[in-house]
């Protein structure tokens, strides 16, 4: 793990930030517009796309600060593949952010993951809520894999979820449950660790 201090932290959420908090406000006004003009069915519509591009922003951020193992990657220059399940307007949100950009030097891919279909060669998995009655299930799948999981359901964490989505006051937050420290798999940096709305410890 890095080592973390206030300046990386203040550092890290203004990096954040800039992707993050100018689309959500600008979400925000249309919202508000919308809830005046099309009633409230297309405000809660224009709600879910502005969360979905917030999440989406996050989901690309976070993979420059995870460290995965020695051998999860082929070649220096093999992507990394992030899989949506349950959530296929967060992903074509996500493939339009990702399109020309690069996470450490490697390009991102994005897949829509279908029920069942299996989360083997991806690095990051998220769950959409929609999927939550599977999310046991999905989260066992994963277990013991260098997969980044990130999900937006209650009690996600105690599942095995390593961040979870959740909204406080009209913001996108994170929580954090890493993996234990002497685990082979993947690793959190503490820089994301220090922006997180809270950090839970989980024994392996």
């Amino acid at each position: 793990m890095d080592f973390l201090n206030k300046r990386s932290c203040r550092e890290l959420w203004r990096e954040l930030a800039r992707t993050i908090e100018r689309p959500l406000r600008a979400c925000a006004l249309s919202i508000l517009v919308a809830a005046g003009i099309a009633g409230p069915c297309a405000a809660q519509s224009d709600a879910q796309t502005a969360e979905y591009r917030v999440k989406a922003a996050f989901l690309y951020k976070f993979g420059g600060y995870v460290e995965w193992p020695q051998g999860v990657f082929a070649k220096p220059d093999s992507p990394i593949a992030i899989g949506v399940i349950g959530a296929d307007a967060l992903a074509e949100e996500l493939a339009r952010i990702v399109a020309g950009r690069t996470i450490n030097g490697r390009p991102v891919t994005v897949r829509k993951l279908r029920p069942g279909e299996a989360v083997a060669r991806l690095h990051v998995l998220f769950v959409g809520r929609s999927d939550s009655s599977r999310l046991a299930d999905i989260l066992a799948a994963a277990k013991g894999q260098p997969l980044l999981t990130v999900t937006e359901s209650e009690e996600a964490l105690e599942l095995g979820s390593m961040i979870n989505f959740v909204v406080v006051e009209d913001k996108v937050r994170f929580d954090i449950a890493p993996p234990p420290f002497e685990s082979s798999n993947l690793k959190i940096s503490a820089r994301l660790l220090g922006v997180a709305r809270k950090v839970v410890s989980k024994s392996s």
